[in-house]
């Protein structure tokens, strides 16, 4: 007999106790993850079984039997849900990656306050440079990642050409024969 060596009248007292005890622990301390809810369901069954004098046989059987197929049924109902809550690619925050950018104020690695700032799609973000390398005003970039508050760019055109004229000699006049 499954009966523990309680009186059976207090059995019914038992499962609302087990079926409360469950159901707080199920709102405090699982934060709503619905593990132990079928088996607060099922002990307040058990319950109520208990308080019309059903056998402590058939008490039990709701307990653990009930409980089991109302966590199954949970599981896979729950199951159908539990990607639909993720946030899409693209979205958010996230959505900024691969775009480009234009720095407005200038990128320097040694600055400490972090006061490079990138424009990129209408919106003005806190920006630090991948390779550490500083970046003037006016530099294409292409954005890598988004770190917190700050989005980490690569610099996408070609560094400005050089204002000092080439080195190479120029070519010389081409030979005219004499008529």
């Amino acid at each position: 007999m499954l009966d523990l060596g309680l009186d059976l009248n207090v059995w019914p007292w038992v499962w609302l106790a087990i079926a409360v005890f469950f159901a707080i622990l199920e709102l405090t301390v699982m934060a709503g993850s619905f593990v132990l809810l079928p088996f607060s369901i099922s002990a307040f069954a058990a319950s109520l079984l208990g308080f019309y004098d059903v056998s402590i046989e058939i008490q039990w059987f709701v307990f653990a039997v009930g409980g089991s197929i109302l966590w199954v049924v949970l599981y896979r109902y729950a199951k159908k849900f539990a990607g639909s809550n993720e946030t899409a690619p693209g979205v958010g925050a996230d959505r900024l990656v691969g775009l480009p950018g234009i720095v407005t104020v200038p990128i320097d690695p040694d600055d400490t306050e972090r006061r490079g700032r990138v424009t990129a799609h209408g919106e003005i973000w806190g920006a630090i440079s991948a390779t550490g390398t500083p970046l003037p005003v006016g530099t294409h970039v292409r954005i890598l990642e988004v770190s917190g508050t700050k989005v980490i760019v690569e610099r996408t055109d070609a560094p400005p050409p050089a204002t000092s004229p080439p080195m190479t000699p120029p070519p010389p006049p081409p030979l005219v024969p004499p008529n």
